[in-house]
C-alpha cells in the first residue's frame, strides 16, 4: 500500500475542555479550526497522565506510566520501549521531531531519526520526587503560584524563545522534504510548549482578549472542601505564601488564552508551508496534558479533573470521516491509530498496548473505558483512573474514592460514591480497577524507581558531568554550497517546484 505522510501537531498544557468539538467559538484560533473542519474531532479525550513526560512516552508508546516507567519528570524512558516513531521507522518511514518530548535519559532520540531542535526540559534526574518525604517542597523546580500573580505581557521570554524556533525548524523541514531527495514517507512531529504557563503573552495576542468574557475562573472550592489529593497539590505549590486575587486569575487565564493564539499562528505557518509546497499528510493535533486556570482553585495539572487530564485530539486523514466523536479516548490511542493509517501491524508489542486504533471509533464503534494514572509530585502514593462512558472513577491507596458522573456534573462537584443510584456503576469501575491494577506493586514500583534514581543523580552531578541535553547535529559543510558539491545540481536539487 502506499503510506501517507503524517504530520503530528502537539501542544503542552492545552486545556481539553476548550475544544468541544474543535476550537471553542470564542477563541481566535482561526487555523485550528480550518483544521477542525476536516478532521475528526475527539471532545472527550484524556491524557493517559497528566504531567508532561508520563503523559508523553504513553503517547508515543500506547503504554500506561505503570508500563514505561515514566512516572514522572524524571524517570528515564527506556530505550526498548518501542514508539510511533520506532514503528513507522521500521516501516520504512524518515521520523523527525521538532521541539519538546521530554525524554528523561541518554536515548533522546527513541526512534526518531533526526531532532531538529534541543528540548526545553532537562534530560536528566534532577526533578525527582521522593515518596519517603511525603509533603515535602522542592523549591526549586515544584510549581508556585508565581505563574499566576506574575501574569502579564512580554514580547520575548524563554518559551517564545523556544517555540519560535520549533517552528522556524519545521518549517525549514518541510521545505526540505517537498525537494524530493529521499523517496520515503515521512512523519514529522512538531511539539510546542505553549499555552504551558508561565502566563505571560506578546501583547498582539494579549489583546485580542480584551473584552473576553471568559477571565473569570469558577467559584474556588475552599482549601478545607477539596479532596486530600487537591490539597497536596495546593501545598505543592505553596498556596500559602501568594495571594492570588481574582485580577490575579483574570490575567492569568487572559494570557493563557493569548499563547493559544500564538499557537494558532505557528500551527498556520507550519500548514501554510504544507500547502504551498504541495505536500499531502494525515494531521494529528493533540496536548500532552490540560491546565486547571482557576477550577477548583488549582492550576496547571497533575490530577484527574477533566481541566487537567482532558485534552484536545483533532485527526484530518481520508480514512477518518470528518466530525464530532464523543466516545472517550486516549492518547494511548494514538500509536495505534498512526499504525492503522500507515497499515502496520502491532501485534508484537499488543499484549503491551493499552491504546486502541480510533478509526473504528470514529465509525462508531466502542472502546473500553479509558485508563490513567498519576505517580509525581503532589502524589504520596500512585493514583488511578477510568473514564467509561459518563462515569469517572478515581482511586487512591490513600485518600477515599471518587465517582462522578460528567453528564449530569460536568463540573465534578458531587461524589456519587455513597450514593445508592450510583452502586452499580461504581461496582463495575471498582472491579474494573482490581483487574488492571495492584496498587500496593505499583507504588512500591515507583519508590524503588525514585531511590535508584536520586543515588544516580547525586553521583553523576559529583565531578565531571556529562549531560544528556540533546544537541542538535547541523553539519555546516554539509549545508548550502560547499566545495565537494556541484553548483549546477545542488541549485536544481534545492528548487522547488521546478520548472515553473
Amino acid at each position: 500500500m502506499s503510506r501517507p505522510n503524517i504530520l503530528i501537531l502537539m501542544v503542552d498544557q492545552l486545556n481539553g475542555t476548550l475544544f468541544p468539538d474543535g476550537p471553542a467559538d470564542w477563541l481566535h484560533a482561526p487555523n485550528l479550526k480550518r483544521l477542525a473542519a476536516r478532521s475528526a474531532r475527539f471532545s472527550t479525550c484524556y491524557t493517559a497522565s497528566p504531567l508532561c513526560a508520563p503523559g508523553r512516552a504513553s503517547f508515543m508508546s500506547g503504554q500506561l506510566p505503570s508500563k514505561t516507567r515514566v512516572y514522572d519528570n524524571a524517570a528515564e524512558f527506556a530505550s526498548d520501549i518501542p514508539t510511533y516513531a520506532h514503528h513507522l521507522r521500521r516501516a520504512g518511514y524518515q521520523t523527525a521531531l521538532s521541539g519538546k518530548m521530554h525524554f528523561v535519559g541518554p536515548d533522546q532520540l527513541h526512534g526518531f531519526e533526526e531532532r531538529l531542535t534541543t528540548d526545553i526540559y532537562p534530560a536528566d534526574f534532577g526533578w525527582t520526587p521522593d515518596y519517603r518525604k511525603p509533603g515535602e517542597r522542592i523549591d526549586w523546580w515544584y510549581h508556585n503560584l508565581g505563574s499566576v500573580t506574575g501574569a502579564g505581557v512580554a514580547e520575548i521570554t524563554n518559551q517564545y524563545e523556544y517555540d519560535d524556533d520549533v517552528a522556524f525548524q519545521a518549517c525549514q523541514k518541510l521545505y526540505d522534504l517537498s525537494r524530493g531527495a529521499d523517496a520515503r514517507p515521512w512523519c514529522l512531529t512538531v511539539s510546542f510548549t505553549h499555552p504551558h504557563d508561565p502566563y505571560v503573552a506578546r501583547r498582539k495576542y494579549w489583546d485580542l482578549y480584551e473584552d473576553c468574557p471568559h477571565l473569570k475562573a469558577p467559584e474556588p472550592i475552599p482549601y478545607a472542601a477539596l479532596d486530600p489529593h487537591s490539597q497536596r497539590l495546593m501545598d505543592a505549590c505553596d498556596w500559602r505564601s501568594l495571594e492570588v486575587t481574582p485580577a490575579h486569575v483574570e490575567r492569568a487565564r487572559r494570557g493563557y488564552f493569548a499563547n493559544i493564539s500564538y499557537i494558532d499562528d505557528k500551527l498556520g505557518e507550519i500548514l501554510d508551508v504544507l500547502e504551498a509546497t504541495r505536500q499531502e499528510a494525515v494531521i494529528l493535533f493533540t496536548s500532552d496534558h490540560g491546565d486547571m486556570l482557576g477550577e477548583r482553585g488549582l492550576w496547571f495539572k497533575m490530577n484527574f479533573f477533566e481541566g487537567s487530564a482532558r485534552v484536545p485530539l483533532m485527526i484530518a486523514a481520508p480514512e477518518i470521516e470528518a466530525g464530532r466523536v464523543d466516545t472517550p479516548v486516549s492518547t494511548l490511542d494514538v500509536t495505534p491509530t498512526l499504525a492503522a493509517l500507515a497499515g502496520l501491524s502491532l501485534d508484537e508489542v499488543a499484549p503491551w498496548t493499552a491504546g486502541e486504533s480510533l478509526v473504528p471509533v470514529a465509525a462508531g464503534n466502542t472502546r473500553a473505558p479509558v485508563p490513567m494514572e498519576y505517580a509525581a509530585e503532589g502524589s504520596i502514593t500512585p493514583l488511578v483512573a477510568l473514564r467509561d462512558g459518563p462515569w469517572k472513577y478515581i482511586r487512591c491507596a490513600a485518600d477515599p474514592e471518587l465517582l462522578f458522573n460528567l453528564d449530569e456534573d460536568p463540573a465534578e462537584r458531587a461524589n456519587r460514591v455513597s450514593d445508592p443510584t450510583a452502586a452499580s456503576a461504581l461496582e463495575r469501575l471498582r472491579a474494573l480497577a482490581d483487574e488492571r491494577w495492584t496498587l500496593t506493586q505499583f507504588d512500591e514500583e515507583v519508590r524503588q524507581s525514585q531511590a535508584r534514581r536520586w543515588v544516580v543523580y547525586k553521583a553523576l552531578r559529583n565531578g565531571a558531568y556529562f549531560p544528556w541535553d540533546y544537541q542538535p547535529l547541523r553539519a555546516a559543510s554539509e549545508r548550502y554550497m560547499r566545495n565537494h558539491m556541484d553548483l549546477n545540481i545542488l541549485e536544481e536539487s534545492k528548487r522547488f517546484p521546478r520548472g515553473e
